[in-house]
Parts: structure tokens; C-alpha cells; sequence
């Protein structure tokens, strides 16, 4: 900054709280904004012991290359690399944030170095790939047992997740009208991290599930419509399902249909979106087919790709075994069901 401009005078708790406040307009989720916030305050009152302040004194223009380091030097030790990792980019964004808010002239992340990763091995169902066919079959028989039992509710929890790779978040974001287009050829609009969106194709077995579970969902709470920004998830109160009410329902659905020990360590619903990606790639689906489902990065700057391959996706998707499965489990017209 010249001499003209000088810098804004601000302690570094005051602008973490307008960091915070400015990052509502990126949509980002509760969780992420919770973390965040503790690591931005973790290292700024290590920072302020360094310095010989609380970090109620601590003011951004203190914040140089040498004490930022230091000070991540020390966050680190007891840490991961993911740890560290994670804060390091909240640090970096914070202090972008503070750059261009006057208050330093110059980022000093870039003399704090990042540890190296390994890449994250993929955390699919353990076992011979019949685990979620398995899973799928054993709740559409009713083995997971409930105060208040729901099949087709919990059917379409895993099956949605197995057949599109959703997210957490991005299931429990899903409307009525997420899901569009003609019988056949129906797609889900999906709303990723950072606010993105893609369009998820589904083929019948899961069209005919879901219209199954709607159905159900009418004659359960005595309604004769639901509006299409209704959630599609919901609880056995008819409230949208939330984050744990969903980790729960997934846990008790692989305890009850046995599959509880092919879950690898550090995943829950996410494994059913490492089962999906996994499977689809080992029946031929390439890495850019799968970028595009999974929603990474490259869906942004490749919208104009997605457009001229939608076919291809859509082929990928339905090579997906889970639809297998929920095909067999659809009752054929002119036999009785359960």
C-alpha cells in the first residue's frame, strides 16, 4: 500500500468475525463454517501467546511471515497433515480477506509451507462387491428394525445414494423439484459445495422407487399433495431429514443388514458415495464421466463438456449395479405385492 493509504487498524478476533460474516454469501455449510472459526482462532492464540498478547490484542498488522510460520510450526506438531492442511487454506483465505480489506499489504501464507499428502485411497464396502447389493436387499425385506418402521423411506435413502454419489449435504438438499424431465429420462438437479450445481441422471428402478416412497409418504401423514419444495428425505415426523437423523438411519440399515463390518474406518454415508464411484469405474466409466457425477472441480469449467456428453454420463450411470438390484426388487405388473 503507498503512503497514502494507510493501513486499517483491526485485532485479528474483530476481523475473523467479519471474515466469517463475509463468507455467508458463499453458501458454505454450518459445519464448514464451525471449523473455520476454530481453526482461524486456534492459531491466532497461539500467534498472540508468541507475540506476548491476548489474542483479544492481537491486531492483523502484526501478522508477518515469521509469526504466522512459527505459529503453524507449533499448530502443527500434535496435528495431521488433512489437519493442517485445512487450516492453512482457512488462514489463507482469511488473510486474503484481510489484504483486501486494507489491513496488511501483503498475504504472509506464502512463507508458511504446507504439508504433503498422499492421495486419499478410495473407501468403498469392503468385500467381493456384494455388499450393496446385499444392504439394498436385506432393508427392502424390512431387516432393519425401527420403533416406527419405513421401508421405502430408508430403500430410497441408500438407493439414491448408491445410484447418484451424492453427498450428505447434497441428499438432505434435495426437493420435489430437484427432479425433473420426462419419465426415462429424469435428472436431479444437485446443489454441491461452494453452491454448484449438476444435474444427476436416474434411470426407472429408482424413478419407480422413489414414486413408491412418495406414495407411502401420503398415506403415512393422511396428505393428499405434497408442494414440490417439499424435501425429499424426511423423518418419521414428516420433518426433513437432518444430518444425523441420516448418519443414524445409515448406521442402523448396515447393522441390520449385516454389512456393518465391510464399513472401512472413517466413513458412513460417504462410503456409499466411495461404493458408487468405485463400482461404475471398475464397469468402465472414465475419470472425466465420473468427475462430472461426483460434482469435483472440473464441473465448472466444463459445463460445455457436460452438455455434449450427457449421453455418455447417462450410459455410465445406468451401468451402475445397484439398479440391478432395485429392478429385481420392483414388483412386475400383474403379480401381487407384499
Amino acid at each position: 500500500m503507498s503512503d497514502r493509504d494507510p493501513l486499517v487498524l483491526m485485532r485479528v478476533p474483530e476481523a475473523i468475525t467479519e471474515f466469517l460474516s463475509a463468507l455467508r454469501t458463499k453458501k458454505l455449510s454450518p459445519h464448514t463454517i464451525a471449523g473455520y472459526q476454530r481453526d482461524l482462532h486456534l492459531v491466532s492464540s497461539i500467534a498472540a501467546g508468541l507475540s506476548g498478547v491476548r489474542e483479544t490484542d492481537l491486531e492483523v498488522r502484526h501478522l508477518n511471515g515469521r509469526l504466522v510460520r512459527t505459529a503453524f510450526a507449533d499448530f502443527a506438531e500434535p496435528r495431521s497433515p488433512a489437519s493442517v492442511n485445512r487450516a492453512w487454506s482457512a488462514w489463507n483465505q482469511f488473510l486474503t480477506f484481510c489484504v483486501a480489506e486494507g489491513m496488511l499489504e501483503g498475504n504472509p501464507m506464502a512463507a508458511v509451507p504446507r504439508p504433503k499428502q498422499p492421495p486419499k485411497a478410495p473407501k468403498p464396502l469392503l468385500g467381493d462387491g456384494s455388499a450393496s447389493a446385499t444392504l439394498l436387499e436385506r432393508i427392502a425385506d424390512g431387516a432393519r428394525e425401527a420403533r416406527d418402521p419405513w421401508v421405502e423411506r430408508d430403500l430410497v435413502v441408500l438407493a439414491l445414494a448408491l445410484v447418484t454419489g451424492m453427498r450428505s449435504a447434497e441428499l438432505l438438499s434435495v426437493t420435489l423439484g430437484s427432479i425433473g424431465g420426462a419419465p426415462g429420462d429424469r435428472r436431479i438437479q444437485v446443489v454441491g459445495k461452494g453452491g454448484k450445481t449438476r444435474s444427476l441422471p436416474i434411470e426407472p428402478p429408482i424413478e419407480h422407487l422413489i414414486g413408491d416412497y412418495l406414495e407411502s409418504r401420503l398415506r403415512r401423514f393422511g396428505l393428499t399433495t405434497l408442494p414440490r419444495s417439499a424435501a425429499l428425505l424426511v423423518d418419521t415426523g414428516n420433518e426433513p431429514l437432518q444430518r444425523g437423523g441420516l448418519q443414524y438411519l445409515v448406521r442402523q440399515c448396515y447393522r441390520y443388514a449385516g454389512i456393518h463390518d465391510q464399513v472401512q474406518k472413517g466413513t458412513l454415508v460417504h462410503a456409499l458415495r466411495h461404493e458408487f464411484a468405485t463400482r461404475l469405474a471398475e464397469r468402465g466409466a472414465s475419470a472425466h464421466e465420473l468427475m462430472e457425477l461426483l460434482g469435483h472441480s472440473s464441473i465448472v469449467t466444463g459445463q460445455a463438456y457436460v452438455a455434449s456428453t450427457a449421453r455418455e454420463v447417462r450410459s455410465a450411470a445406468r451401468g451402475n449395479p445397484a439398479y440391478e438390484v432395485l429392478d429385481r426388487l420392483r414388483p412386475r405388473e400383474g403379480t401381487a405385492g407384499p
